[in-house]
């Protein structure tokens, strides 16, 4: 299954709500991605633009889309951003298919 990373901004009213009362945001993350028919590796809390980063692995683009969409229609969230996510094995064949794709290309010229 494709892994993804999930990088999400709490709202001030969400934030509030877990220091005026301390949760597991876990379970119910996992709860979802499970739902979606994935799984939940990892949720990190960070310091920086994100508050929170997923690395969730997921059947495919539609599960993992409905994730976020389930996600950003709860209002917990001011913003966020899905990125999908390669293994180095998977690179290595995209670099060989762009080997060959680019056989015979040639970038414009000034």
């Amino acid at each position: 299954m494709p892994f993804y990373m999930f990088n999400g901004r709490y709202t001030a009213a969400a934030i509030k709500a877990m220091v005026d009362t301390p949760q597991d945001r876990e379970a119910p993350a996992s709860a979802l991605v499970k739902a979606a028919g994935g799984k939940l590796h990892h949720l990190f809390f960070c310091f920086g633009n994100d508050d929170v980063i997923a690395l969730i692995e997921a059947p495919d683009d539609k599960s993992m889309a409905a994730c976020a969409l389930a996600i950003g229609a709860s209002g917990a969230f001011s913003g966020g951003a899905t990125t999908k996510l390669m293994t180095s094995k998977e690179a290595m064949a995209a670099m060989r298919a762009a080997k060959k794709a680019s056989k015979g290309y040639k970038p414009a010229t000034g």
